[in-house]
């Protein structure tokens, strides 16, 4: 209930004439800010200036996804026109987590340093690359219903070393397992990379990405159009792992967030 009234309130601030000085957002979270055509004035969020979304499900609006990098501290400042909305950035309790692997994948050969860069070149130009056209009209669902093995945001240590945080939601899965698309979209990755193994990126537009990685195979080519519920791969244990998974993230708003809690923040102020 207190959420629900946050949520009311904070759009009531921005978008009716009355600033709020004070809201909250966790870091590695999103929040989806929703507006009337009429009051969809120009938006600029971080400094940035963003587009605002046709709303999925109700003529006359317009929202927009405000994000908090998961390294972020201190405020984002969102403006719509003249009326701004100041968000608190709130430090989450993520845990820290042990992992052993390959050496390799830890501190990899000189041989490979190429195609690690390359990836990740490939990789940053897509998420930063902004659909106008948001190719959804239903709520996003989670690709598996199994037990979640890592939640996102803990730190990665791998074999001692602090390397990374975990930017997505394991979900346990056996090799070969079948994993469907998370809603509609268009494929842009599907390859084998280094870290993340057999990988499947679908844009979902409007800058709304989901990724599925350590696939076993890749069902899915670069450009295909794929419905929610389609087989993109089946399940495995490639890449940067520790044994068998589904790697399952989303990128939204200009970073990773947690899967878990865009999908229910989206799923129930959209649909």
């Amino acid at each position: 209930m207190k959420k629900l009234f946050l949520v009311f309130f904070t759009c009531f601030s921005l978008l009716f004439g009355k600033e709020l000085s004070f809201a909250q957002i966790g870091n590695g979270e999103a929040f989806v800010l929703i507006s009337p055509n009429q009051k969809a004035k120009k938006l600029v969020i971080a400094g940035k200036e963003r587009s605002w979304i046709n709303h999925p499900s109700k003529a006359g609006y317009k929202f927009a996804i405000i994000s908090a990098k998961y390294a972020s501290s201190g405020e984002i400042i969102v403006n719509n026109g003249d009326k701004k909305l100041v968000f608190s950035i709130k430090a989450l309790p993520y845990k820290k987590e042990q992992i052993t692997v390959n050496q390799s994948r830890v501190t990899p050969p000189k041989s490979v340093q190429k195609r690690i860069k390359k990836e990740r070149d490939e990789a940053n130009k897509i998420y930063a690359t902004f659909t106008p056209e948001l190719f959804i009209s239903k709520p996003f669902k989670v690709p598996l219903n199994s037990k979640i093995t890592s939640p996102y945001g803990g730190a990665r240590m791998f074999n001692g070393s602090l390397k990374s945080f975990h930017s997505g939601t394991d979900f346990r899965a056996a090799v070969g397992v079948q994993i469907p698309a998370s809603n509609d979209g268009i494929v842009r990755i599907a390859k084998d990379r280094y870290y993340a193994g057999g990988s499947v990126v679908i844009d979902h537009g409007s800058g709304i990405y989901t990724q599925y990685y350590h696939l076993s195979r890749v069902d899915v080519k670069v450009g295909d159009r794929v419905s929610q519920g389609q087989i993109v791969g089946l399940s495995g244990a490639t890449g940067r792992v520790s044994g068998p998974h589904l790697h399952f993230g989303v990128f939204a708003g200009g970073t990773q967030v947690n899967p878990m809690s865009f999908i229910k923040e989206f799923n129930e102020k959209l649909f």
